[in-house]
């Protein structure tokens, strides 16, 4: 079952729907000043769900939930899927909306490939206490980085991080500067002002600032990385997966999925997906 179906769709499109009925920039710059731009910033970026769990049947057997100790008091939901043939371990950061139990096939998919897989839900998401913020995220990647290396016990250079479209900003940061095995990055956005312009947002966008700068902090990876992007993303556009990519210095690969778009990556075209993917992680 894809769990995302239940995510509504009207949350990736709100804030060209508020500029469309709310008198556009005006309205924006509005509530800019209301609540502040990083406020906004976060309001419009982050939709978590905090009630809707995978079934328990659903669930492996050997499946773990843990706890990860966040800054600010933060206490951090998390699932990890063990395969004790393995001293290698992928971390999942996933995207904006829904929480982690919505990828739970994605984290099963990964754990079938002969590797440990540890996913969690950001502060604010599912499980986990606080309310989201982009900085918030960003603490939350380095305090699970820290828990799979002092509590699990993974060597940092054996730890892959996988981040998908909004959680591409968490692997990037997090990864930047470490001896990691590799990262793997799906969908990544270039910088919040750049996804702000893409929306519609024009002139205004400056309200993002520099929020979500990826294609900065991009220049600071040197493990082995691979972008995958669908060439029909319409959330996040192809171009941006590119130009991410340009901007690496480190070896590198390229992904591009024909006809692909932004949701349908990982089931509609699971086979090329995941094809890339393990060979990524298993060589």
């Amino acid at each position: 079952m894809n769990y995302l179906k239940k995510i509504k769709s009207k949350k990736l499109i709100f804030p060209i729907v508020l500029t469309t009925l709310c008198g556009g920039s005006v309205w924006l710059l509005c509530l800019a000043a209301l609540y502040g731009c990083s406020s906004l910033t976060n309001n419009l970026a982050f939709h978590p769900d905090t009630e809707s769990k995978i079934p328990v049947g659903q669930i492996p057997s050997s499946t773990q939930e843990h706890f990860i100790a966040s800054t600010g008091n933060i206490q951090l939901q998390s699932y990890f899927l063990p395969h004790k043939s393995s001293d290698k371990l992928v971390i999942y950061f996933h995207g904006n909306a829904g929480n982690i139990s919505h990828r739970m096939p994605d984290l099963i998919q990964l754990n079938h490939m002969g590797v440990n897989v540890l996913g969690i839900s950001y502060r604010g998401y599912g499980s986990s206490t606080g309310k989201p913020s982009e900085d918030g995220i960003y603490e939350d990647g380095i305090a699970t980085l820290n828990y799979a290396t002092n509590d699990l016990n993974f060597k940092q250079e054996n730890i892959f991080m996988l981040g998908r479209s909004i959680g591409t900003t968490v692997a990037i940061n997090t990864a930047q500067s470490k001896n990691i095995s590799g990262l793997i990055l799906i969908s990544p956005l270039t910088s919040g002002d750049d996804q702000a312009k893409e929306m519609g947002l024009g002139s205004i966008s400056s309200i993002a600032g520099k929020s979500f700068n990826n294609i900065a902090k991009v220049k600071n990876i040197s493990c082995p990385t691979i972008v995958i992007h669908g060439t029909h993303d319409r959330v996040i556009p192809l171009h941006m997966g590119e130009s991410i990519y340009n901007e690496l210095n480190t070896e590198k690969r390229f992904i591009k999925i024909q006809g692909a778009n932004h949701n349908n990556l990982s089931t509609q075209y699971a086979k090329e997906y995941w094809l890339h993917i393990g060979k990524f992680i298993t060589n």
